[in-house]
Formats: structure tokens, C-alpha cells, sequence
């Protein structure tokens, strides 16, 4: 199995060069060393109106990786601070919490992502947990007794 690398300039300037040759997407993965996959995913998403161009799809390449790849786009600091108001002042579950913001504010986010949200503060010594209606207790089940 092939490690996974980044596509180069030189790799875009041949990618180019093999494309206008009139060559497959599988026969320029084979001269690149690279997938098929990625050749498709490549002139895909860099191509413009006048199609694949190296140049241009380097300086597009290079926007996408500026802009970052991790930035937060549902759990952002406001509404990680939302969250924790909510918790702390009306004590709402994370299940009531998604529903909210899922109808009042239009952030679809699981209630499982708000659980990971408080147990990652509690990793880090935070008390949002205390405001959990069981305080991170576990639900122990009534269990029926064994007849004897």
C-alpha cells in the first residue's frame, strides 16, 4: 500500500503535460506514482472554465491549504460558549441543547458531539460536567432477579 503525498507543482506541470498527450487518468497515475483516485479528485476540483491548468490549479491548491483544513464550522467558539451557558444556567441536556440549536439558531449538532464537548473539558479540568442532570453517573438498569 502507497503512503499518501501531497501533489507537487512538478506533478501538476506533468499532470498537464500527460493530460494533453491524451493519456487515461490511470496511465498518468502510473507515470506519477499516485492513484487513479487522485488524479480525478485533482482535475476536479483545480480545473476552471477553460479547463485543467497547472498554474491555475497551483495557485488554487494553495488557497484551499491557507484557508485551513480544521477550521470549525458547527462547533465554533460562540456556540461551544452557548453551550456551556446553557448548561450551567438552565442546566439542559445535550439532547434538549441539539434540538435548540438545531430550530432556534440552524446548527445542526449531534448531542453526542455536545457529550464529547463536556468530556473533553472535564479532560482538561473543567466543571461542565457537573451540570449533567446525573453528573456523569452511569444509568444502572433494574435487573430482574434470577429465580431460585
Amino acid at each position: 500500500m502507497r503512503t499518501y503525498r501531497r501533489i507537487t507543482y512538478e506533478d501538476r506541470c506533468q499532470l498537464y503535460a500527460l493530460r494533453k498527450a491524451g493519456k487515461t487518468q490511470a496511465e498518468i497515475g502510473q507515470a506519477l506514482g499516485i492513484s487513479q483516485g487522485t488524479v480525478s479528485r485533482e482535475l476536479a476540483r483545480n480545473a476552471g472554465q477553460r479547463g485543467y491548468r497547472f498554474q491555475q490549479a497551483q495557485r488554487t491548491a494553495q488557497a484551499r491549504q491557507k484557508q485551513g483544513r480544521h477550521t470549525p464550522r458547527k462547533l465554533t467558539g460562540r456556540v461551544r460558549r452557548t453551550i456551556a451557558r446553557k448548561l450551567r444556567t438552565e442546566r439542559w441536556s445535550p439532547e434538549q441543547l441539539s434540538f435548540w440549536l438545531r430550530t432556534e439558531r440552524g446548527v445542526s449538532l449531534s448531542h453526542e458531539w455536545i457529550y464529547q464537548l463536556i468530556w473533553a473539558d472535564k479532560r482538561t479540568g473543567g466543571d461542565l460536567w457537573r451540570f449533567l442532570r446525573r453528573r456523569g453517573k452511569r444509568y444502572n438498569r433494574r435487573r430482574t432477579r434470577a429465580a431460585a
